[in-house]
């Protein structure tokens, strides 16, 4: 049977595949700047406490209930859980509890959760080796910009398809930091990402579910297989992902080459990680600031007719859940957003519990939220006023949220936001360690001294 598909292919596309692999096999240990280098650190804190935080959350039980059911070696650690399994479903179930709070980092540009897919899988093969807390942050930093260098090549087309590109580049990331971590010359290495290539995990439909969290953890244990295959010999295309009918021009129209290659080696995409102050979709976070100023101007929910909010129609398209039902619904619901950041002044993990979506309070304030959308407004940007019903308007404007680049949060805040994750379930003494440890995480000699301190 004859085929006359035609495809817009980009036949004379730059060998990237060739590129990232010997930038990443030749890459000078620590070779970037000390921001760079305390950005890791970060980057790597705020995802250990994302992961530990959902240690006991009802997917985690399920993710290991399906694990055990393979029989598997005790390799390495499942953060804050006892339970110890083969390296590949540690990676799959650390990732899939760093993202299961929607709390985890993000890379703005392409809204890429780098560390879930990177740092799981690194970390799995880490504590197997026995490799040492600098080999981590070289392989995190270099993973993550493999990662988010082949997201900035599609986004936003690839994204508008429908792919969860946290999920569907992480794999690359994972694979990336791992090969490294391996010690993986130039072709091994390209190898690793051409079988990672051919793994693109994750849709959005899968939005509000378990299934979200599932695509990072099922990306690390992608690209942890990938390298471990490519050490031991096995091959792929050289070319997987920039060919014709390779991972990039299969997945997305969009296919801007120069950002797999401009700067490589001197800007690191890491130094765009940002970290959430708030347990839910990244474009909800200004609507959640505005509230919570609004309360601060003394704004209560008694007060209120109607909260105005004007927002780009990414917000609704992605958060639009008017009634959500359960805290994974919640998350995806700018109104439910609005209503906590105005009644609890925070929007962290406890307030997208189910029985906080379903608080009468909660419920009757989220009815009261109004959004409209309006395009000359940024992604990251809101227009919110609180109408009261003795007529008043309050009106506040917010182009930058709390925990932006432009409004970081700074260790301490990070330090908080760790203990309120973390204390729950190792306690605070455990929790004291684990920080101190994940600072001066490049110094240690074997990795396994900070993951003995990640299980109760």
């Amino acid at each position: 049977m004859a085929h006359n598909t035609q495809v817009s292919a980009d036949t004379q596309a730059p060998p990237v595949t060739a590129s990232l692999a010997r930038f990443v096999a030749g890459h000078a240990t620590r070779g970037w700047s000390d921001a760079v280098e305390h950005e890791a650190h970060r980057t790597f804190y705020n995802w250990l406490g994302c992961a530990i935080g959902a240690a006991r959350h009802e997917a985690a039980d399920a993710a290991l209930a399906a694990v055990a059911m393979l029989e598997p070696a005790a390799q390495a650690s499942v953060l804050g859980r006892p339970e110890r399994v083969d390296m590949a479903s540690a990676a799959l179930v650390n990732g899939i509890t760093s993202h299961t709070f929607d709390f985890d980092d993000t890379h703005l540009k392409t809204i890429i959760h780098p560390a879930g897919p990177v740092a799981s899988a690194v970390l799995a093969l880490a504590e197997v080796r026995g490799a040492s807390g600098r080999d981590v942050i070289d392989a995190l930093v270099l993973g993550i910009d493999v990662a988010c260098r082949i997201g900035n090549v599609m986004y936003p087309d690839h994204y508008d398809r429908g792919w969860h590109i946290t999920g569907s580049t992480g794999m690359l990331g994972a694979a990336a930091g791992c090969a490294r971590l391996l010690g993986l010359d130039e072709a091994r290495t390209a190898m690793a990402l051409g079988i990672a290539a051919s793994q693109p995990i994750g849709l959005r439909e899968q939005f509000g579910t378990m299934t979200k969290p599932f695509h990072p953890g099922a990306a690390a244990r992608a690209g942890l297989t990938s390298a471990l295959l490519a050490r031991h010999g096995f091959t792929a295309s050289t070319r997987a992902l920039e060919a014709p009918r390779g991972f990039v021009q299969v997945v997305s129209d969009k296919r801007a080459w120069h950002e797999a290659s401009d700067q490589l080696g001197e800007r690191f995409e890491i130094s765009f990680n940002t970290y959430k102050p708030f347990a839910c979709g990244i474009v909800i976070h200004p609507s959640i600031d505005a509230c919570v100023q609004l309360r601060e101007q003394g704004v209560t929910p008694e007060q209120v007719r109607a909260i105005e909010l004007r927002v780009h129609s990414l917000v609704l398209e992605l958060t639009g859940k008017k009634e959500p039902r359960d805290g994974l619904q919640g998350k995806f619901s700018v109104y439910h957003g609005c209503a906590v950041g105005l009644i609890h002044g925070r929007a962290g993990e406890a307030e997208f519990a189910d029985a906080v979506v379903n608080d009468p309070r909660v419920v009757a304030l989220r009815a009261k939220v109004q959004a409209t959308v309006d395009d000359t407004i940024d992604e990251a940007a809101v227009d919110a006023t609180a109408v009261l019903l003795d007529g008043r308007r309050v009106h506040v404007r917010v182009d930058h949220a709390i925990g932006s680049l432009e409004r970081p949060l700074s260790n301490a805040q990070l330090e908080d936001k760790f203990r309120t994750l973390v204390v729950p379930v190792l306690g605070d003494a455990k929790a004291r360690e684990i920080t101190a440890a994940c600072w001066r995480l490049a110094a240690l000699a074997d990795v396994r001294a900070l993951t003995s301190l990640c299980r109760p």
